[in-house]
This record gives structure tokens, C-alpha cells and sequence, in this order.
């Protein structure tokens, strides 16, 4: 086998390989001296036959096989000699091949490139950290309560605003019911603003037994294109009228919500208000050690991932667009500007990935079980009262497992370099710790920002 470099463009190889026509020939009879062990002629036993006469029988049909091992051992061979780290699979094409001929082909990659770590020590960082107010757990103690509270049926009585109102209702366009728009023994609260503008309003003052004939018009960004911008009306009848029954926030309330007494309850929300600040806080110190990557290192990265990133980016573009779920930034700014910002995005992404990966391989990071436990307990956190069913999720499903590796690999990797880095702790206000504009740097702003909402999936 003869290996040929033929291109060399920055991170882009190309390389030709030729395997002899006797190279190839010898390797289809190592195939064919394979299939005889077991391999029948008539006349013959098995394992008997002539090797010529197999091989007349034979050839043919194991040459594309033959083919394919040469090609593959070929490609393995052009990577492991000259050293090469594919950035995704290398395009193989054969370029010659016929009977008692050479068979040529090529091997067309994109390099990974060479990354050189620096000293993490020099990067400063600032932790930011926040206290809990005693104010923001009574408010959370109030919603909590607001979300348990009661409601008992008032013969007799006008719904007000702050009622719960039992209603069936079937929504109609132009004479005409729609999809989705129709329900029975459906709890509204009159101000909740759950239901379509102006729809709860003309509710107040209703009584049981009332039928009352809804007149609303559907938002113009509305997710549903259909309906979006049309008017509508929906009948409506009043089965009950419910009012909400002061809930006393004593020790009961605390064991009707978990704990074993108010005090207890408060701490537990303190801590969990404490938690979310963290999670705050952390978030804040990965950008800012993100950006100090991405301004402190700089080398080429393969195109073939910048363009793959940007693509995905710019289809969750598309679908926002198509839902109107685009945020009032991404509506101000022209398409062709978007798409080059999102063309940035990708390239520092791909980037920060690369260099997240070298250091965790020079860093010999790897992924323990506990890592993975430790992962699956936080998704079940986030769902109070269905945690087993989550973790009867993830003991089901491996992929969704696997889905877990990669964030919790870059956490891994993010952490080594922050305990490297030089970081100050800071105290500050709530507001200031939420506040991830930077006003500085319009054009980091954004990128950031779409750093941020994907910090769950890769930097």
C-alpha cells in the first residue's frame, strides 16, 4: 500500500492510496482460503475442494468485500501514519478500480488542530454571591400557600375578580368550532390571566347557571398560526362559582406542604432560594471564563463542525421564527444580520468545545458513576413528588443516560479550570446577581446569551 499526501490547506488533508494489483489479488485469496475451510463443490467433501476452482467460483463475489477492508485499513492507515486527529469521518473516494488493475482511492479529511494549554492560574475571575432576604422567602412562603389554597362553592354569588368560576366552553370562528378550543368543568381563576385577553373580564359578575357568550379576538403572535389575529366566540356556561378560602400559615399548613413545622418550612425554602442563587452565581462565572477563554486562545477550527453547529443553530431559528418564539432582540435585528451572528456563535462554540475537550484529555478528566447518580438525582429534584418515576427513566433508557455524559463532562472540565484560576468572591445585590446584560459589549451580549441557554448541551 502506497500513501500519497496530495493536499495540505490549514486543516484540510487529502491523501491518495494505492493498494498494488497483487497486494489486492493476495487479499481476495486470503478470503477465498477462508471460505474453503467450510466451503462444498460438487464431487467434493467439504473443505476438499481445489483452491483454483473456488476461486473461479468465488472471486467475484468476495471483491467487494475485499474492497471494502482495503478501503477501511487504507483510511485507518493514512491516520495512524501521518499522525491525524479527524474532526468527523473522512470522505472516502475510489478514484480507480478494475479487474487486475490498482485500486486507487481517496482519503479527504478535516483536521482537529493543535491546541497548546497555558497557564490557567492567570485568568482572574469574580464569584458573585447574594444573600437570602427574609423578605423573598415570605413571598415564597405566600406562594406557596396562594398555590394551596382552597375554594368552596358561594350559592348565589357574583364572580369577582380572584373567584374560580366551573365552566364548559366551546370556542367557535365564524360559526365554525376550532381544534383545542373546547373544555368541561375547566377551574378558571378570574384574573389569572391563563386564558386569551379580555376573556376572564367578561366573566366577572357571572352566577351559577349563567350561559354568556365570550367575544374575544386571538393575539396576533398567538402560537397557534391558525387562529393567531382572528376573532372568536366562545359559549360559555357558568357551573359554579368557587371563593378562595384564607389559608392560616401556621405549623399545619407546614406539614400540609412537607415539613415538619413552619420554621422548618422556612428553611427549607431559604435553602432552596440559596440554591437557585448558586446556580445563578455559577452560571455568571462559566461566562466569564468562557469569554476569558475565547479571547485568550485562538487557532483555526475545522469548518465541517463551525458549518454543522451553525446549521443547528439557524434551524432553532427557523422553528422560533415559524412559532413566533423569537425574543424581542432577535425581532429588531435584520436576517442577515442574525445569521452572522449566529455564523460567530457557531465558531466559538466549536472552539470552546475543542479547547474544553484538549483540556480535559490533558487533564485526564473522566466520568464516575457518581457523576452520573449525582446528575440523575438533580433532574429528579426537579420534579417534587415524581421522582421515581424519573429515575425508573433513566434505568430504562441508555441513551437518555448517555444524553447525561457530555454536560456533565464539560462541568467536570469547567470546574478543573476554575479552581486554577485566580478567583475573587464578591458580595452583591440579588438584582446584580440576575443581571447577565453586559452593556459594555453588544456583541458579546448575544453570543453569550446563546452560550448560556445552551450550557445544558456543550460550550
Amino acid at each position: 500500500m502506497k500513501i500519497t499526501e496530495v493536499k495540505s490547506e490549514g486543516l484540510k488533508k487529502e491523501y491518495q492510496v494505492v493498494v498494488p494489483a497483487a497486494e489486492f489479488e493476495a487479499k481476495i485469496d486470503a478470503k477465498i482460503k477462508q471460505i474453503s475451510k467450510n466451503a462444498k463443490l460438487p464431487g467434493f467433501r467439504a473443505g476438499k475442494a481445489p483452491f483454483e476452482m473456488l476461486k473461479k467460483k468465488y472471486h467475484d463475489s468476495v471483491m467487494g468485500e475485499v474492497v471494502e477492508d482495503a478501503v477501511r485499513d487504507g483510511s485507518n492507515e493514512v491516520i495512524k501514519s501521518n499522525n491525524l486527529r479527524p474532526a468527523t469521518q473522512p470522505d472516502v473516494k475510489i478514484t480507480a478500480f478494475s479487474a487486475g488493475k490498482d485500486l486507487e482511492f481517496s482519503v479527504s479529511l478535516e483536521n482537529l488542530p493543535e491546541i497548546k494549554l497555558g497557564d490557567f492560574s492567570k485568568i482572574k475571575l469574580d464569584k458573585f454571591m447574594a444573600e437570602v432576604p427574609a423578605e423573598e422567602v415570605e413571598k415564597a412562603l405566600n406562594y406557596i400557600a396562594e398555590s394551596h389554597k382552597e375554594t368552596v362553592v358561594v350559592e348565589g354569588k357574583k364572580a369577582a375578580k380572584g373567584d374560580v368560576v366551573i365552566i364548559d366552553f366551546v370556542g367557535s370562528i365564524d360559526g365554525v368550532e376550532f381544534q383545542g378550543g373546547k373544555g368541561s368543568n375547566y377551574p378558571l381563576e378570574l384574573g389569572s390571566g391563563s386564558f386569551i385577553p379580555g376573556f376572564e373580564d367578561q366573566l366577572i359578575g357571572a352566577e351559577a347557571g349563567s350561559h354568556i357568550d365570550v367575544n374575544v379576538k386571538f393575539p396576533d403572535t398567538y402560537h397557534a398560526k391558525d387562529l393567531a389575529g382572528k376573532d372568536s366566540v366562545f359559549a360559555v356556561d357558568v357551573k359554579e362559582v368557587r371563593e378562595p378560602k384564607k389559608v392560616e400559615i401556621n405549623d399545619e399548613f407546614a406539614k400540609s406542604a412537607g415539613a415538619e413545622s413552619l420554621d422548618k418550612l422556612r428553611e427549607d425554602i431559604k435553602n432552596r432560594i440559596k440554591n437557585d442563587y448558586e446556580n445563578a452565581s455559577r452560571m455568571k462565572i462559566k461566562r466569564q471564563l468562557l469569554d476569558a477563554l475565547d479571547k485568550e486562545y485562538n487557532f483555526a477550527s475545522p469548518e465541517s463542525l463551525v458549518e454543522a453547529e451553525y446549521k443547528a443553530i439557524v434551524e432553532q431559528y427557523e422553528q422560533a421564527k415559524k412559532y413566533n418564539q423569537l425574543d424581542e432582540a432577535e425581532k429588531a435585528k435584520s436576517e442577515k444580520d442574525l445569521l452572522k451572528e449566529y455564523k460567530e456563535i457557531a465558531l466559538r462554540r466549536v472552539k470552546l468545545g475543542l479547547l474544553l475537550s484538549e483540556v480535559g484529555q490533558d487533564a485526564k478528566i473522566s466520568i464516575k458513576p457518581e457523576d452520573i447518580n449525582a446528575a440523575i438525582m438533580n433532574e429528579a429534584k426537579k420534579y417534587p413528588g415524581q421522582e421515581k418515576m424519573v429515575f425508573d427513566y433513566y434505568l430504562k433508557n441508555k441513551a437518555a443516560v448517555d444524553g447525561l455524559k457530555a454536560p456533565i463532562f464539560e462541568e467536570k472540565i469547567v470546574d478543573y479550570i476554575i479552581s486554577k484560576a485566580s478567583v475573587t468572591e464578591k458580595t452583591v445585590s440579588v438584582e446584580e446577581l440576575y443581571n447577565f446584560s453586559d452593556d459594555t459589549k453588544p456583541a458579546k451580549k448575544t453570543a453569550a446569551k446563546k452560550e448560556t441557554k445552551a450550557e445544558k448541551k456543550s460550550a
